[in-house]
């Protein structure tokens, strides 16, 4: 913030020293005072719609452009209205130009951190939990059920499944998969889910 500050004044006495030649002292304060005061209020403007490190900016940039352009002049009364315009000017390209960038829709990473590939620990316990108590149902179970859970975990479909365990028809098959499926659920208390 100082370093903006000091920067108006630096530029306040530039301006003065190439408006009135060597520049007096009370010429040199007065443009510093008046340019001061300037900076003040646009960076108050723009920061009402901006940051306040982009307002800065902005303003800083108009004051160069008042160096640049419009070191002859010296009053307030003349200095206002063009220093906003200049400003609103300044504040239209920065707009358009975050637009044409797409960056005022971008969102902080700070705000939103990107997820890990590690799964939540809540889920990674959950399913810890139910796995041991699927494996204490399942050693509870007899031969048949454990034979038939084997071969879906396999990936083996129900006429495969009818083959290996030398079952007549295949609706045999969906009724041992139904009455093991239900003495697990009630072995597991109930539900899948605790």
């Amino acid at each position: 913030m100082e370093a903006r500050g000091s920067a108006a004044e630096d530029l306040a006495k530039k301006l003065a020293e190439r408006s009135t030649g060597a520049g007096s002292t009370s010429d040199l304060s007065s443009r510093t005072e008046i340019l001061t005061r300037l900076r003040e209020r646009m960076v108050g403007f723009a920061a009402s719609r901006y940051t306040r490190e982009a307002a800065e900016d902005l303003a800083q940039e108009v004051l160069v452009v008042l160096h640049e352009k419009y070191g002859h002049l010296d009053r307030l009364e003349d200095l206002m209205p063009l220093a906003f315009q200049i400003l609103r000017f300044k504040a239209f390209a920065l707009r358009r130009k975050a637009v044409r960038h797409g960056e005022h829709i971008q969102v902080s990473v700070d705000d939103f951190p990107l997820a890990g590939d590690a799964p939540d620990a809540e889920i990674v316990l959950a399913r810890k939990e139910l796995l041991a108590r699927l494996s204490t149902g399942i050693a509870q179970m007899g031969k048949r059920c454990k034979e038939l859970f084997r071969f879906k975990l396999q990936g083996l479909s129900f006429p495969e499944i009818r083959e290996r365990m030398g079952a007549e028809a295949l609706n045999t098959v969906y009724t041992w998969d139904h009455r093991c499926r239900k003495q697990l659920l009630e072995r597991m208390g109930g539900g899948w889910e605790r």
